[in-house]
């Protein structure tokens, strides 16, 4: 069931049952977004709508968000991205072990599966991605290491995602791209951005880069 909350006073955030629900309502408002609205921030079951207050009041805007119809069917895409990886992380085999396949097969299934941006956040230029593969659902890391590199591929709970820097976490670590997650002189400096598809393209050589 949705809910409408008032998060400031430029700012609703709108609660969805589950991350489905909120991707759909995204989608919907990145369609046809209401009079007023000048952000939309998507996260793992809500969506934080903020609004210019001299062009719409709370009131009538949490009602119209109230009633939007979700997107049904497919969801459109934002753009798409592919990005070399090399297979090699250190969590691989342990991940391969945790599915009950080989490390060959985990490698195979990532870059063959369809990756999509369904929030970003963590850190500048990370972006949680959801896959149409349903092999991949492992726990985090019991401990959490204190220092990933920048570049790291890895996997929790259903979600793979890419650090942008280096940074402490507990993901499953399977794999490392040159790709820049995050680049102040491009524009926009985040290479992903929410509703993009993304796909991972299997690199064998020492060089791993994006397109």
């Amino acid at each position: 069931m949705r809910r409408v909350l008032i998060a400031s006073d430029q700012a609703l955030l709108v609660e969805e049952e589950d991350l489905e629900g909120a991707m759909r309502l995204h989608a919907a408002l990145v369609a046809a977004p209401p009079t007023g609205v000048v952000e939309l921030v998507p996260a793992a079951r809500t969506v934080l709508v903020r609004f210019d207050p001299t062009l719409v009041d709370e009131v009538s805007l949490a009602k119209e968000l109230g009633g939007v119809e979700a997107v049904h069917g497919g969801l459109p895409t934002a753009g798409s991205v592919t990005i070399g990886v090399r297979y090699d992380g250190q969590d691989l085999d342990e991940v391969a072990d945790l599915l009950g396949v080989s490390a060959e097969q985990v490698a195979a299934r990532h870059a063959a599966a369809t990756w999509r941006v369904a929030f970003t956040g963590y850190a500048p230029g990370f972006g949680y991605l959801v896959g149409d593969d349903p092999l991949f659902d492992v726990p985090r890391r019991s401990s959490p290491r204190t220092r990933i590199p920048a570049g790291s591929v890895g996997l929790a709970g259903t979600f793979s995602g890419v650090y942008p820097r280096e940074s402490p976490g507990g993901w499953q670590l399977i794999g490392r791209t040159d790709a820049p997650m995050w680049d102040l002189h491009r524009d926009p400096p985040a290479l992903l951005a929410p509703g993009m598809t993304v796909r991972f393209e299997r690199l064998e050589r020492e060089s791993v880069a994006v397109t």
